[in-house]
């Protein structure tokens, strides 16, 4: 069985500066190389590159997932149960409005998990779930 990789995932973002102070000190991502057009972060272990692009503006398309209205696209990381929840509570306590509350999706089903979304100060929307039994990340049954 082989060990995940971290992914890399680019972004448009319009204010380098917003986006420093969101997905470093908001969402506690440490920063790692930076210029005057893109600064990187550590999600979770995982390589996010805020690109500057001044005039970017978030895609307006969303799709019904048990009864909500789920923007996409979206990107996030697949927490553990006191990493989401610590989350939660820090997104909540900086004032950043849920587009999605925190909550539990698909109770008693296959593939039950907590889920919540918000934006960044550019608009990319952002998800972040866990599961009480991460077996069940691709449950069918």
């Amino acid at each position: 069985m082989s060990s995940l990789r971290p992914f890399h995932l680019a972004f448009p973002v319009h204010d380098l500066s917003a986006a420093r102070h969101f997905y470093g000190v908001v969402m506690g991502c440490p920063e790692g190389r930076s210029s005057d057009h893109w600064i990187d972060f550590d999600l979770f272990g995982h390589q996010i590159v805020a690109h500057l692009d001044p005039a970017a503006r978030p895609v307006a398309v969303e799709n019904s997932v048990d009864g909500h209205d789920v923007p996409v696209p979206h990107f996030g990381v697949v927490l553990t149960m006191p990493d989401w929840q610590a989350l939660a509570e820090r997104v909540g306590a900086a004032g950043i409005v849920f587009g999605i509350a925190p909550h539990i999706r698909f109770k008693g089903q296959p593939g039950e998990q907590a889920t919540m979304f918000f934006r960044d100060p550019s608009g990319n929307a952002l998800e972040f779930k866990a599961f009480a039994d991460d077996a069940k990340l691709f449950a069918t049954e």
